[in-house]
């Protein structure tokens, strides 16, 4: 069996939407990657830290799911990482209202020993500075490493970025901050531009209009699902990096065509997560409900031509 690495924050989310709102509920980019992972063949254990405040419920939930929690420091008389959201009407763009960093702010990472050989790294977002210790404490140079980041850390940690960059074999950004890190509109010519920064594999997600994955002179588009209800797009992107990992560290084919087949994963399982508010929905996601989704997922996109 696979071994998956996570880092990322664990968190407190309050989130509020056209469709209702929440108190404070369990967040942050390790729980939605490590329970969309849960659903493959795969070993997975998290590196973060929370406070003394954080439920144990939380961590129980992530155990039942087969999760390895020994990665998550808990600081005693410590508060856990705090967001408060607020989405627009469209769900595309929100106002965040309350961000305090609280324990994540002193993160130091350590890898649990038994994860220091793990085939797939896959990097939430976090301080680059964070990333970079985590790819410096493996025993050995993982499979494939995977990076996720956003705008705030071109704009205050730029270039502890492209050091990090460097490092990595799979970079998953939006489209916004394709173009904000090239300088380029054109998400292809955005692509090959960050080739050259050192990835092999770019994934720019492209929100409810799905995902491209680049590849040399390759391009895979894999589509978002058309859904009935979206709830909630919080941690759709980090459900999407936990498929996509997940996949990947199960199956230990690191190959164009088998990352195809996870950012299809990615994606469905992203299509589960806006259902609900936070990880409601993942924390009871049934393996027949994945499958049933997966025959949409083809049958929206196969066709027959002749060329």
């Amino acid at each position: 069996m696979g071994k998956l690495l996570i880092v990322g924050s664990v968190a407190f989310d309050a989130i509020e939407t056209p469709f209702g709102k929440t108190d404070k509920i369990l967040g942050g980019a390790a729980p939605f990657i490590g329970l969309a992972a849960s659903q493959f063949d795969v070993k997975s254990a998290i590196v973060s830290i929370v406070g003394e405040d954080f439920p144990q419920e939380y961590l129980d939930l992530l155990t039942s799911k087969g999760i390895d929690i020994s990665g998550i420091e808990i600081v005693k008389g410590g508060k856990t990482f705090y967001w408060k959201g607020l989405y627009h009407n469209d769900l595309n763009t929100r106002d965040t209202l309350v961000t305090e960093l609280n324990v994540l702010g002193d993160f130091k990472p350590v890898v649990p020993d038994d994860y220091k050989n793990a085939e797939v790294v896959m990097l939430g977002n976090l301080h680059p500075s964070v990333q970079m210790s985590v790819i410096e404490q493996m025993e050995k140079r993982p499979s494939l490493i995977v990076l996720d980041t956003m705008n705030f850390w071109m704009d205050n940690a730029l270039d502890e970025l492209l050091d990090v960059i460097k490092h990595i074999d799979v970079i998953t950004i939006n489209d916004e901050e394709a173009r904000q890190l090239t300088g380029e509109y054109s998400l292809v010519k955005a692509a090959k531009k960050i080739f050259t920064m050192g990835p092999k594999y770019v994934v720019i997600k492209k929100g409810e209009h799905g995902a491209l994955l680049h590849f040399e002179d390759q391009i895979f588009y894999a589509p978002a699902l058309p859904l009935e209800e979206v709830f909630d797009p919080t941690g759709a992107g980090d459900t999407f990096a936990g498929g996509f990992s997940g996949y990947l560290g199960a199956t230990k084919n690191m190959s164009f065509n088998n990352l195809k087949n996870a950012v299809i994963h990615g994606s469905n399982l992203a299509s589960f997560c806006v259902e609900r508010f936070g990880t409601e929905r993942m924390k009871n996601l049934e393996r027949s409900e994945v499958n049933k989704r997966l025959h949409q997922f083809k049958s929206l996109t196969q066709f027959d031509i002749k060329l």
